[in-house]
């Protein structure tokens, strides 16, 4: 991810902790709501989906494919903050350490860098 990326969520993740802050909420409670946004974005996204498809009969094509990309992104964009609020001094490399977990799991190959895949072991 582009450094500006983990930039910008740290700022996002940081202007949420002084809300919650000012609030008196504790770091478990900020993370709480933090996971259940992710929830709502991910309903958001769903509603998106049903819309763009008009699978709902009284809403009909209530949106596009481009509402659905942009809730999506949501949904990513508020993971990440979740993410690094939750582990403010290493959520990008355990990002990258989950993503190699995963990847390894779920592809015959695991990319180590650019242009550059290994062998799972």
């Amino acid at each position: 991810m582009h450094d500006t990326t983990w930039k910008t969520i740290e700022s996002l993740a940081r202007r949420f902790n002084d809300h919650d802050e000012r609030r008196g909420l504790t770091p478990q409670e900020q993370w709480t709501l933090q996971v259940l946004k992710i929830a709502e974005e991910t309903g958001e996204a769903s509603q998106a989906m049903i819309g763009a498809r008009g699978t709902n009969p009284r809403k009909g094509d209530s949106h596009d494919w481009s509402d659905v990309h942009s809730e999506v992104a949501d949904v990513v964009i508020t993971g990440l903050v979740a993410l690094y609020r939750m582990r403010p001094n290493d959520a990008a490399e355990y990002l990258h350490r989950q993503l190699a977990d995963k990847a390894g799991k779920f592809l015959l190959t695991v990319p180590t860098g650019p242009g550059q895949p290994s062998e799972t072991p």
